[in-house]
């Protein structure tokens, strides 16, 4: 197994040569999200970045566990510290998302997007989408407005079944959809820097999704958008209506049957028939 090098990382990435503030790789932790949130509280800066070669507590949303063995993926969080407006923050994972995006076409995987936090991908059989990536954006306490952002990549194929996504989605690595072995050094400089790109970018327009054209950039690669879903909101009935847009804060707009337009900010979406290839 090869280790995430990161020697090469940091003379890349870490000022003054890079976009980055610090960054760290670790054999085994927790969580890196916890992590940063605890970094955080000591004053760690504005884009730190904590790389991980195994989760043995790894975080997805709800409360769910992200499956983090040693050297199959890469599990990656970064604290940021923007100055938008704190209704804006809900828009970082479609940014997110974008960015992993960039970051799996630079390794030679094309894969979609699922509102409001998972990376799809044809699986190699051609029945369907698994699940290659996921993200996690938690608003932080703090003295000043803080973002740890988490982001998982399946790079290496597990030899244990992974539980799959909501929707019944199978998990997939990018091994498999690359038809060989995938660097998860190149992959973490490669999403980093699109992630500095792309959040750079989203920071400068106040968190307004649809200000620079990062909207019209999610929508062309949401498989939500157009279909019929399911929206499981904790504490509420679930929602049937179909995904028709996605606000400039990130919250995904669904028509019912009645024709009402509601505007969810979170939830797990089922689509409600296959994703078309």
């Amino acid at each position: 197994m090869k280790r995430i090098d990161a020697a090469r990382l940091r003379a890349a990435l870490v000022r003054p040569a890079g976009p980055y503030a610090e960054l760290d790789v670790v054999a085994s932790t927790g969580s890196t999200n916890a992590d940063l949130r605890e970094a955080l509280v000591g004053g760690a800066d504005d884009r730190t970045v904590l790389i991980a070669e195994e989760q043995t507590a790894g975080q997805g949303r709800r409360g769910r566990t992200w499956v983090s063995p040693s050297g199959s993926g890469l599990y990656c969080s970064v604290l940021l510290r923007p100055s938008i407006p704190l209704s804006g923050l809900g828009s970082l994972a479609p940014v997110a998302g974008l960015a992993v995006l960039d970051a799996l076409r630079a390794v030679g995987v094309e894969a979609v997007l699922k509102w409001p936090n998972d990376v799809l991908a044809p699986l190699p059989s051609g029945e369907g989408y698994g699940k290659c990536a996921g993200i996690l954006s938690e608003a932080a306490a703090s003295d000043e407005q803080a973002v740890i952002l988490g982001m998982g990549l399946n790079v290496k194929a597990q030899r244990d079944p992974v539980p799959p996504a909501p929707g019944g989605l199978p998990a997939v690595s990018l091994s498999e959809l690359a038809n060989g072995p995938v660097s998860r050094t190149a992959v973490a400089l490669a999403l980093l820097t699109a992630l500095d790109e792309r959040e750079r970018r989203w920071r400068a327009d106040g968190g307004d999704l649809g200000a620079g054209g990062l909207i019209s950039e999610y929508l062309a690669n949401c498989v939500t958008i157009g279909h019929e879903v399911k929206i499981m909101i904790a504490g509420a009935p679930s929602l049937v209506g179909e995904a028709v847009d996605l606000d400039p804060n990130g919250a995904l707009i669904v028509r019912t049957a009645a024709g009402e337009l509601r505007t969810i900010f979170a939830g797990d979406v089922v689509h409600l028939r296959p994703v078309a290839e």
